[in-house]
């Protein structure tokens, strides 16, 4: 599976209705796990760099790797005077040496046909109770997307295959959230919590934000801390830690 095909679509995208509640939910879910302390932190698959950057700013010390000069030349473009951000041009199978304190996940895992090399890098970087954030394409409900357009073919296929091809026409995979945890626990990750992301406004196309953008973001949050609404949610956010 490979992202690259498909990129000049993902960055006309940026800033649209899904991927600004993407962003905004990810940090709200996130917060309260992120130390209060200035932390070593390693986002793998960066892209445009949403999440570090603003961890940037709180003055974390962060390392934004990707595998596309493109994007790291838009998370660049974005890093402000007191800053401390690195760029690293690389693989999400080849992490930069650790320990790291917090590891960033988001949005990788669905071009990869097996998570675990992924999920061995990062546990081979991050500390003894370190954290883990990733963020998936949710296999449990990945029937619901062509569901809701109608696509009866696509429908019967997603309840047992977990390909499909997503918005910018590349081949992805999603990962059920039983299967995730198993493949965290075999690398010494213990599985914290998990929320839902885009329950209610997945199948938006590239919308702009609307002016009550705050009451969807209300609505969304709640859902994706909720049974049973966050599990059907497009994406699945997963917090883990390092065993000590």
């Amino acid at each position: 599976m490979e992202f690259a095909s498909g990129e000049a679509k993902w960055r006309a995208r940026l800033g649209k209705l899904r991927d600004a509640v993407r962003q905004e939910l990810v940090t709200r879910q996130l917060a309260p796990y992120l130390p209060d302390q200035p932390a070593r932190i390693l986002d793998v698959g960066c892209g445009q760099g949403t999440q570090i950057l603003r961890m940037a700013a709180r003055g974390h010390h962060v390392t934004a790797l990707d595998s596309s000069r493109e994007m790291l030349a838009l998370v660049t473009a974005e890093i402000t005077p007191g800053m401390r951000v690195e760029t690293v041009h690389g693989s999400a199978t080849e992490l930069p040496d650790g320990p790291f304190d917090v590891v960033l996940c988001h949005g990788v895992l669905m071009y990869f046909d097996d998570p675990a090399p992924v999920v061995r890098s990062i546990a081979d970087v991050i500390r003894p109770g370190g954290l883990v954030s990733l963020l998936v394409r949710n296999g449990d409900a990945l029937a619901m997307r062509p569901g809701l357009a109608g696509d009866w073919a696509r429908t019967g296929q997603a309840f047992d295959d977990m390909t499909y091809v997503n918005r910018i026409g590349v081949t992805a995979r999603a990962d059920r959230l039983s299967d995730l945890r198993s493949v965290l626990a075999d690398h010494g990750l213990r599985t914290e919590n998990w929320y839902g992301v885009r329950v209610f406004t997945d199948q938006v196309d590239d919308a702009p934000v609307p002016e009550d953008f705050a009451a969807l973001l209300a609505c969304e949050e709640r859902a994706g801390r909720t049974d049973p609404y966050r599990q059907v949610a497009a994406l699945t956010h997963l917090i883990a830690r390092r065993d000590e």
